[in-house]
């Protein structure tokens, strides 16, 4: 009895499509994606924040920039702070001054024996004891008078020593401050241009990657157009018959299984002889 054996294929078309599709699948796959053109990137620092790191790190300007100002402020502090701050002119001021006053005590004891003469009494005892005592108060108003004028000085300069260290410690705190505000000024102009070329890097990585993948997508999208044209496609079936064997090759069949059965009978006698 023949068999008859029914296949259900798809059509031609969709035959074609699939064979396609395998074979572009093949070919894109068959070198490996160079992912150097998208890996991940970092935007290097930029010369602001580059220039904002030095001032940072330099002494005298981000490290240690109040450090010279209270070094000077020092300088304006302790016993010998004022000294700095006296004027040049003092001495000046001091020996016109007391000068001035000796040219008008001399006129005092002038006056004292022009009264004297006058009265009679030039080199008499009390004359002597007039010009004893004017010359006495004389003198110690020219102590007095020379005193004031150093202390005065001396109040003078220490007041500007005093203010000098206020302005020195003023500016041992505004200094860095003010570096302070520059470095970050920098640094902020500088995140700013580097957020910016990380973000063209990353611009361009994306770029990249889309290209670089792109075919796959679209390969996708033809691999599930296909599947869903197979899916919707009307089938084709097509019939395998296997014929008949030949009388020939039924008896070479019977005559194979004669054989064997003959063979079986004649090994059976052989037994019973034994």
């Amino acid at each position: 009895m023949a068999v008859q054996q029914t296949q259900m294929l798809p059509p031609q078309y969709v035959e074609d499509l699939q064979k396609d599709l395998g074979t572009q699948l093949t070919a894109l796959t068959a070198a490996p994606l160079d992912t150097s053109r998208f890996a991940p990137q970092v935007a290097g620092q930029d010369q602001a924040q580059t220039d904002a790191y030095t001032m940072a790190t330099t002494p005298g300007q981000g490290i240690g920039a109040f450090q010279n100002y209270i070094t000077q402020a020092g300088g304006y502090s302790g016993p010998q702070g004022y000294q700095g701050f006296m004027s040049p002119y003092q001495q000046d001021v001091i020996d016109a001054t007391l000068s001035e006053y000796d040219t008008q005590a001399s006129q005092g004891l002038q006056g004292i024996a022009d009264r004297a003469t006058m009265a009679g009494n030039l080199g008499g005892g009390r004359e002597g004891v007039m010009a004893a005592q004017y010359q006495n108060k004389s003198d110690l108003n020219r102590a007095l008078l020379q005193s004031g004028l150093l202390q005065q000085g001396f109040t003078q300069a220490n007041q500007l020593a005093n203010q000098a260290f206020g302005q020195q410690q003023a500016l041992a705190q505004q200094v860095p401050q003010l570096y302070g505000a520059d470095i970050g000024t920098l640094r902020s102009a500088g995140a700013g241009q580097q957020s910016q070329a990380q973000a063209q890097l990353d611009a361009t990585r994306e770029g990249n990657r889309l290209e670089a993948y792109e075919p796959y997508e679209r390969l996708g999208y033809q691999q599930s157009g296909v599947a869903s044209i197979a899916s919707g496609a009307p089938g084709q079936y097509q019939s395998m018959v296997t014929p008949n064997p030949t009388p020939l090759q039924t008896a070479l069949g019977i005559a194979s299984v004669g054989g064997g059965l003959l063979g079986n009978y004649g090994d059976y006698l052989r037994g019973r002889n034994t």
